[in-house]
């Protein structure tokens, strides 16, 4: 594991870690590094961030405005955020002082906002997401909830459709993971609709043979939702069994204390992609959105896909609509009609 502590200062990401032979020779393949004997630490360009958090393992990131993001983060936990938002919420605030040193007012956000999406080419999505970030501290700050937060023009969201495999391509997916345990992840997200979060951290005691369900624990939103379990998939899940012996988390780490990284997970879908020569952009999140538009082709109530996944409003389930060949395959095209 590599455990390091970036410093945010001087204009300069400074690396600070224990010494370790193949972690030195991983920071030199990044570039750009230079070594100072003097303060015993790894001085980077700003512009390599990004590039030293690929790497694994556990990242610590101080900043000049460490104390403004403790706040917010503290602030967070308190209102019930999810680990995942807060880490969101608080990354997109460090970004954004650093980027206008600590002055927050209508002129440096509206800048910052410029900056992400003329310069960085960041999406809507991340935009918008870094101007919830930076309302939340504001409000913090004024110490109100009802604080009026300065006109942010917010960039026009974007209606993207969601990636889908079809059966054939799910399955060859799944039969090119030839290691037990990566084959039945990959199972397991697609036949209980998962995401990759709630993959990585499903516990032994949800799996309910008994009554063939599993329970989903805490999901987005912390919601609770229960699934069917297929036949098929506890037939893999006994076979998994027997071989790993999980105690707790279904699928360990390397510190059997500890479930699998969501990284890791997201690596083998993606190894398993390319094995099999899947051009189309993928993610582990397309296993889910297959899930649903399967459903959907199933002739499955799409009020009924919305609890399965978990979904708060019935509009966000809807896209599976404009996804499946159901509909379209029944309308003739003009071209064979000529």
């Amino acid at each position: 594991m590599v455990v390091m502590k970036i410093i945010e200062k001087y204009g300069l990401l400074r690396v600070q870690m224990a010494y370790n032979k193949e972690h030195v020779k991983m920071l030199k393949k990044i570039g750009g590094g230079k070594w100072d004997p003097g303060a015993r630490v790894w001085n980077f360009p700003l512009g390599k961030k990004q590039d030293l958090e690929t790497l694994q393992g556990e990242i610590v990131t101080v900043s000049a405005y460490d104390e403004a993001v403790k706040l917010l983060k503290n602030h967070l936990k308190q209102k019930g955020y999810s680990p995942k938002t807060i880490k969101s919420y608080t990354g997109h605030l460090d970004r954004f002082l650093t980027y206008s040193k600590g002055e927050v007012d209508k002129a440096s956000i509206n800048e910052y906002l410029l900056y992400l999406l003329e310069e960085k080419q960041s999406s809507h999505s991340y935009a918008n997401q870094s101007i919830n970030a930076i309302k939340a501290y504001l409000r913090l700050v004024n110490k109100s909830e009802d604080f009026t937060v300065p006109y942010i023009p917010r960039p026009k969201k974007e209606h993207k459709l969601p990636k889908v495999m079809s059966k054939e391509e799910v399955k060859k997916v799944i039969d090119a993971t030839h290691n037990t345990k990566h084959k039945t992840m990959l199972m397991l997200a697609y036949s209980c609709g998962l995401r990759v979060s709630e993959t990585a951290s499903m516990q032994l005691k949800n799996i309910d043979s008994s009554r063939m369900v599993v329970m989903v624990e805490q999901g987005k939103g912390r919601k609770d939702r229960m699934v069917s379990l297929s036949d098929k998939m506890l037939q893999q899940l006994r076979q998994y069994y027997r071989e790993y012996k999980p105690v707790k988390w279904l699928f360990e780490g390397s510190d059997r204390s500890r479930y699998i990284s969501t990284r890791t997970v997201q690596t083998v879908f993606n190894n398993s992609v390319k094995a099999v020569g899947i051009e189309k952009k993928l993610s582990f999140h397309s296993l889910r959105h297959s899930y649903a538009t399967h459903m959907l082709e199933a002739g499955v109530d799409l009020r009924f896909i919305q609890e399965l996944l978990g979904h708060r409003s019935s509009k966000t389930t809807e896209i599976y609509t404009h996804v499946s060949v159901q509909s379209l395959g029944k309308i003739a095209n003009p071209l064979d009609q000529l």
